[in-house]
């Protein structure tokens, strides 16, 4: 069995029946968007592995020495870089922003490029249910959310595409970006202030 494919298979069992908060789409649709988007910029099997697997350890309970032991360091790595640290000790909604901020911040510092291309998967994959959430539900769609202000949202999605930008000739970064204006109304605003107001905030 190759890499990818046990990756799948493993992945398939951890997320077992868990559901997406927001649309309610089982868990492991997400997975596999995520790496079918990583598979649009780069074949390397490692990343596309990483990427089927990214929110096991965050949401499934795997323990990261689990993934090491069958998957291999960079597998593993990878993973972590894409993991975030829920501060359980506090309420998801009081944590949010410094999560996200440590998010950012280690996106930034990453220096295997494959991270960039499992955290597209990842973000180009929510973007996508944003907005079918937005054009469903408009508003409303944040209340399933611990972080209900939009704007804050908004901040982490553009503070991303910044990260990301080394990737802005692909179109899967192009897609993002498109959304990132559709979902938060960029172009209604002003879209240069919005981007400046993410780098400032990061």
């Amino acid at each position: 069995m190759g890499k990818l494919t046990d990756a799948m298979t493993f992945a398939i069992a951890a997320h077992g029946d868990a559901k997406r908060k927001g649309d309610g789409t089982p868990a492991i649709f997400h997975a596999m968007e995520a790496a079918a988007v990583a598979a649009t910029l780069t074949s390397d099997e490692d990343v596309l592995a990483a990427a089927v697997l990214h929110d096991t350890v965050e949401d499934c309970g795997v323990r990261p020495e689990e993934l090491r032991a069958r998957f291999g360091d960079r597998v593993a790595d990878l993973v972590a870089a894409e993991t975030e640290d829920k501060m359980r000790h506090l309420p998801p909604e009081e944590s949010w922003h410094t999560r996200k901020k440590a998010a950012v911040a280690r996106l930034r510092a990453e220096t295997d490029p494959g991270a960039a291309a499992v955290t597209l998967g990842d973000k180009l994959s929510n973007l996508r249910a944003l907005y079918r959430a937005k054009l469903l539900a408009g508003g409303a769609m944040w209340d399933a959310f611990n972080q209900k202000d939009p704007a804050a949202h908004h901040w982490y999605y553009r503070a991303v595409a910044d990260a990301l930008f080394g990737l802005s000739k692909t179109p899967a970064w192009q897609e993002y970006d498109r959304l990132i204006r559709l979902v938060f109304d960029e172009d209604k605003t002003a879209p240069e202030a919005a981007g400046e107001a993410g780098r400032d905030s990061a």
